[in-house]
């Protein structure tokens, strides 16, 4: 992606790398079905606004906290799940043609 934006500008790579890494970390994976900003913070933000810290009181900070922590937990078993499905997917159909060997003594 970032060969495709720095074609006209090979220099301005390093300007364009924090836009190009919020972008990638936008795009859903077909394993998890989740974005790898979800997987980690439990949302998808629209813009990097979306990124600011929002001020909040302390008790009700700390029972969002234990929300957020459950959610995220229940969110990571979700997409463990997910990937094992996947990749069981996967293997039966890299295995779907493959013949069993079977090996008599002395092969």
């Amino acid at each position: 992606m970032l060969r495709c934006f720095i074609s006209g500008n090979p220099r301005a790579w390093e300007n364009l790398l924090p836009h190009i890494e919020f972008a990638y970390n936008r795009v859903v994976n077909s394993t998890t079905s989740h974005s790898p900003f979800e997987v980690v913070y439990g949302f998808n933000p629209l813009t990097p606004l979306d990124l600011l810290p929002i001020p909040v009181l302390d008790d009700v900070l700390y029972k969002d906290v234990l929300e957020k922590a459950s959610f995220i937990k229940d969110l990571h078993n979700h997409i463990k799940l997910q990937i094992e499905k996947k990749v069981g997917k996967y293997a039966e159909h890299a295995n779907k043609r493959r013949k069993a060997l079977i090996f008599a003594p002395r092969d």
